[in-house]
This record gives structure tokens, C-alpha cells and sequence, in this order.
């Protein structure tokens, strides 16, 4: 029942076997491909069996489909390693090659389809916020630039609350790199100990479905997006389409209603954020990942507030 590699592996250096037989691991993070390549750089003869799992191959699985073909792990039962792609299901290890390309060129396909739809949807009254933000950049840089994170308890909305009812309390958008900290810290706190109940790509999103389909399935019944920013998920094609499709779901569907949170899980300068990251930081709430004994219990509390006060 593993569905996800978290912990440190570089440090056995004679580890020989790996035995991940039929468990329900979709892919592999760059963590853990970096963790097994340090290894086998010291000892030749690692062995890795991930024969009977549900490997998909898609654009959040590239980087694992390329790494299958460039490792000099021995990757034990590679005739069993099937996996699954928008269309059907593949031998990955026989033609890796060509389902790298093949998943490669779709992703490339899904870059015009997003520019083409975000274009399309950018009206007038989206423009006049943007240039708005334009006009108080300066304040937002000196706020952050002075680490000072700006928490805003929600203005009750009796007028105007939504009382549709979501399948999630909250939508989880986070870069593959943070995983760790999603799966394990942000989990217990806010579903196990908090009561909010999460999506998360790797356990709710429907296996069958392309992942643009999922992701705006997901924002749509959740009723807020969290989204961990770090620097992995500003470089990240996919987390930026999930940041950009809830701000149309706000736009279009919930009548400008505030739908998205950031978490910063990285210290970041004014400078290094996109105008559109800015925009949000300084018209809506956020908070900062303070990575310390007491800061942390402070942190989950004002996160699961600000969760709940819109349920």
C-alpha cells in the first residue's frame, strides 16, 4: 500500500536491493531519483524492483520516465514496468524512449492549449486589477523585503456566503520537490488534527483522466486552493496552471470570491515573485512557513483558521 518515497536512502552505501513490488507508487520524486543515482554512483550493483505498481506517465511523471532511461540502477522485472498515459497503457521500459517523446510533445501541446484559453478568458476588469497591483508593488516589496507576513482574519460575508456544497474543504496545490512537507506535515495538521478535508493529486486525482481535467475538477469542488510556494513551484509548468485556473475559478465561477492562500514554505525578496504572486500577496491573505518549535504551532493555528472560517 506505499504510494510515496520520502526518506533518506544516500546514506547506505551498500545497499544492493530495493524491493518495491506491487505497491500503488505512481512515479518517483526528483528527491528520491537523486537519492538512488548517489547510490548507485558508489555501488553498481543497486537493484530496483518497482515491477506491479501503478506507473503513470504524464507531464508530472517526465522527469521519472526520463530518468528510467539514463540510470545505471538495474531495474529488476523491467519487462513488467507498464504504465499509464492519457491514452492506453505502455510497456515503459521496452520503448522508454518513445513514450518519453510521445509524453514530451503532449506537454507541449497543453502549453498552447492554456495560452490560448488564459488569453481568451483575460477581460477588462482583470486588466484594471492587474494595473492596480502595479501601483502598490512598492509597498508589497518593503512588507516582504521586511519579512513581515500580512495576516488578514476573513471579513465576515453574510450576504454574499457561499453555500454550495464542495466535495473538499481544500485544494492542495504544491510542487512534486515539496511533497514531503504536503504528505507529511501539512496532512496530519490540517485533516488528522484538524478536521479539513484535503485533495491532494496523488490520492484523489481519477486514474483515466488527463491531468488538466483533474486539476480544474479539483479547484472546482474544492472550496479554497492552498497553494505552497517555494521556488520549485514558481519553475513548475503544471503548479502555475493550477495557479492560474483558480484565479479564473474565482473570476468566473465564484463571482471574485477570494478562493486562494499561499503558504510560503521559502523566504522570498519582492523581486524573485511574478507580478501575478505579488498582486495576490498584497490584496489577499498569506503566511510564511516559520520552521521553528513554537513559530510551527502558531503557523498550523492561523492556517486551520483560516481554512475554516469559510466552511
Amino acid at each position: 500500500m506505499i504510494d510515496d518515497i520520502s526518506f533518506k536512502l544516500s546514506h547506505m552505501k551498500k545497499f544492493i536491493f530495493f524491493n518495491l513490488r506491487n505497491n500503488r507508487i505512481s512515479t518517483l520524486s526528483q528527491y528520491v531519483m537523486n537519492e538512488l543515482d548517489s547510490i548507485a554512483k558508489m555501488n553498481t550493483n543497486l537493484t530496483i524492483d518497482r515491477s506491479g505498481n501503478n506507473l503513470v506517465c504524464n507531464c508530472d511523471s517526465l522527469s521519472f520516465v526520463k530518468w528510467t532511461i539514463s540510470t545505471t540502477s538495474n531495474l529488476h522485472h523491467r519487462k513488467e514496468y507498464e504504465c499509464k498515459t492519457s491514452q492506453n497503457i505502455v510497456s515503459l521500459l521496452r520503448n522508454s524512449r518513445e513514450v518519453f517523446k510521445t509524453i514530451q510533445k503532449e506537454c507541449m501541446s497543453y502549453e498552447g492549449l492554456i495560452i490560448a484559453l488564459t488569453t481568451g478568458k483575460i477581460d477588462v476588469y482583470f486588466y484594471s486589477i492587474w494595473w492596480y497591483c502595479l501601483h502598490i508593488q512598492m509597498e508589497t516589496t518593503l512588507s516582504l523585503l521586511h519579512g513581515q507576513s500580512q495576516w488578514h482574519d476573513p471579513e465576515p460575508k453574510s450576504d454574499n456566503k457561499d453555500e454550495r456544497l464542495y466535495m473538499y474543504d481544500a485544494f492542495v496545490s504544491y510542487a512534486n520537490e515539496d511533497d514531503t512537507f504536503v504528505h507529511h506535515k501539512l496532512l496530519n495538521s490540517l485533516e488528522l488534527y484538524g478536521g479539513i478535508q484535503l485533495c491532494l493529486y496523488r490520492r484523489n486525482f481519477l486514474p483515466g483522466n488527463d491531468i488538466a481535467t483533474n486539476i480544474t475538477s479539483a479547484i472546482h469542488n474544492s472550496r479554497k486552493t492552498i497553494v505552497i510556494m517555494s521556488s520549485n513551484y514558481l519553475a513548475s509548468y503544471w503548479c502555475m496552471f493550477e495557479y492560474n485556473m483558480a484565479k479564473m475559478e474565482s473570476i468566473y465561477e465564484r463571482n471574485c470570491e477570494s478562493i486562494l492562500f499561499l503558504v510560503f514554505y521559502e523566504q522570498f525578496s519582492a523581486c524573485d515573485l511574478p507580478l501575478e504572486i505579488l498582486e495576490l500577496v498584497h490584496c489577499q491573505s498569506y503566511i510564511e512557513d516559520p520552521n521553528d518549535e513554537y513559530g510551527d504551532v502558531v503557523f498550523w493555528e492561523q492556517l486551520q483558521k483560516a481554512i475554516k472560517s469559510y466552511k
